[in-house]
């Protein structure tokens, strides 16, 4: 698509600035017009749908270029290795639906876990498999996969804390599941990722991201094992768990590091 893409800027027609998918409904129409020889820029732009019709204007003017015989060629050339790639797409789709059909039940469960889609439960599913006996605790199965990382530190001495290499394929696609679910909205995950990149300081993002991987992979073990589905904690979660006095002192500091001098006053 990137090279279709190229291919129509060195032609000088200018579809990728309005058009999102240039192969969808719209542009894939459009593109088979000039492969076809149409050069007709209204004609050209009459071919939009839907939502590409207030557009029509626009695209009068970017579907104005000069895209010749030699254009044309290339143009099919990736149209035709696009449409196969995508029918291969599909056909191993349709494999990996029937090889997960056994495993479907646990697949739905693990789906109720924020930021694990369809996708990432059958990678879940085929690198750490459903039976969950295997790993003694959830602890056992993090360090199986790699996502246990570790802060050494004492007398002043720091050791790293990297974790070890692990299931490659599972830590990967945890760590995306763990950016997702990071940035889903009010969530126990979200609370923890703010909370994690706090506490990092410097080079916090990833850290913090392989935190919440950690945290996910922990959750995956748990829902498994008791066969039941995610319960969701809530992102105001650790503000419960808090001493309201380490709370208190912990916000005071906070605004003393502004330039804040405040005054406790109990409520009434």
């Amino acid at each position: 698509m990137q090279r279709l893409q190229k291919l129509l800027e060195d032609a000088n027609v200018k579809l990728t600035s309005l058009v999102t998918d240039i192969t969808g409904v719209s542009g894939r129409a459009m593109i088979e017009a000039l492969i076809a020889g149409e050069r007709d820029s209204d004609k050209l732009a009459d071919l939009a749908r839907t939502r590409m019709r207030p557009k029509i204007g626009e695209l009068r003017l970017a579907l104005v270029g000069r895209f010749d015989e030699h254009h044309a060629l290339l143009a099919r050339i990736h149209l035709d290795h696009i449409d196969q790639l995508s029918a291969m797409e599909s056909r191993l789709d349709k494999e990996v639906d029937r090889l997960m059909a056994p495993f479907a039940e646990a697949s739905a469960r693990l789906q109720t876990i924020p930021g694990i889609g369809k996708r990432a439960a059958e990678i879940v599913v085929s690198e750490m498999g459903v039976d969950m006996s295997r790993f003694p605790t959830a602890h056992h199965l993090a360090s199986w996969a790699g996502l246990c990382p570790g802060n050494h530190e004492t007398a002043h001495k720091s050791r790293s804390g990297r974790a070890r290499k692990g299931n490659e394929a599972l830590r990967t696609v945890l760590c995306e599941c763990a950016w997702a679910a990071s940035h889903s909205g009010d969530t126990y995950f979200n609370a923890q990722y703010r909370r994690f990149k706090r506490r990092f300081g410097k080079r916090a993002e990833g850290k913090a991201i392989f935190a919440v991987a950690h945290s996910l992979i922990v959750v995956a073990w748990h829902v498994l094992h008791e066969e039941t589905t995610y319960h969701e904690l809530g992102p105001d979660y650790f503000d419960r768990r808090s001493d309201a006095v380490v709370r208190q002192r912990y916000l005071l500091r906070e605004l003393e590091r502004l330039g804040v001098r405040v005054t406790i006053q109990p409520a009434a």
